[in-house]
């Protein structure tokens, strides 16, 4: 089973979602176990003070290191240390599979306007960004990274086909997909996805995860099947 912990200021914005869905369900079958920390609870004031104000002058606060040092030493965690961050590499799906395969992955999600570097270069193993934008929070970049990894768990999804038809498993977008009614307001579904030849319907989903990857994701390169 693979123990994913979260240390965050908003517990109360992730329990949802993780007791939801995909999430949910492998936390039900026993395939993954959330742990979600405080970070005021590793405060010791009576103000419960996570920031303070940057060195240097500037705008907006920046989250102390204590808090996160110290509920990192009380999980002991055995596994990657990931800290959500816009300086972050860019979470790909090859950083999935790797933390999918791990026994226990800790995942520290920042607010306000930093983390003190400290965290990022004593602490985490991983800082890693989920795209070229800026969030209020790590929470909804956690639940990214979270969902990307507990999806991949076997026995997560109904058969392993489910994923290994999603973009970017064999480094391609996917083919667009179309189900029932076959045709809706003059629209049609292609006539070779009902045709029932399934070396047809394969020669022309390749082709097409060609086409929409070249067209919106060439840096992506060539196929690897």
């Amino acid at each position: 089973m693979l123990t994913i912990n979260v240390v965050t200021l908003f517990p109360e914005v992730l329990e949802p979602y993780l007791a939801t869905s995909i999430p949910g369900r492998a936390a039900k079958a026993g395939l993954v176990e959330f742990r979600l920390l405080q970070l005021r609870d590793f405060t010791h004031d009576r103000h419960h003070t996570v920031d303070d104000y940057p060195y240097g002058g500037g705008a907006g606060m920046v989250l102390k290191p204590e808090p996160f040092f110290e509920a990192v030493d009380a999980l002991e965690p055995t596994g990657p240390i990931i800290l959500v961050s816009a300086r972050g590499k860019r979470f790909a799906h090859d950083d999935a599979v790797r933390l999918s395969l791990e026994q226990e992955v800790t995942v520290l999600a920042g607010h306000y306007k930093d983390v003190d570097q400290r965290v990022a270069d004593h602490l985490a193993t991983d800082e890693y960004s989920v795209g070229d934008f800026v969030l209020s929070g790590g929470e909804p970049a956690a639940l990214c990274i979270i969902d990307a990894i507990v999806r991949l768990l076997p026995g997560a999804l109904g058969d392993h086909e489910s994923a290994s038809s999603d973009s970017f498993y064999h480094g391609r977008l996917s083919p667009p997909s179309y189900t029932r009614p076959p045709e809706y307001r003059g629209h049609e579904v292609p006539e070779v996805l009902r045709s029932g030849n399934h070396a047809q319907i394969e020669a022309w989903r390749a082709a097409e995860s060609d086409r929409v990857t070249n067209e919106r994701r060439p840096d992506l390169g060539p196929r690897n099947d």
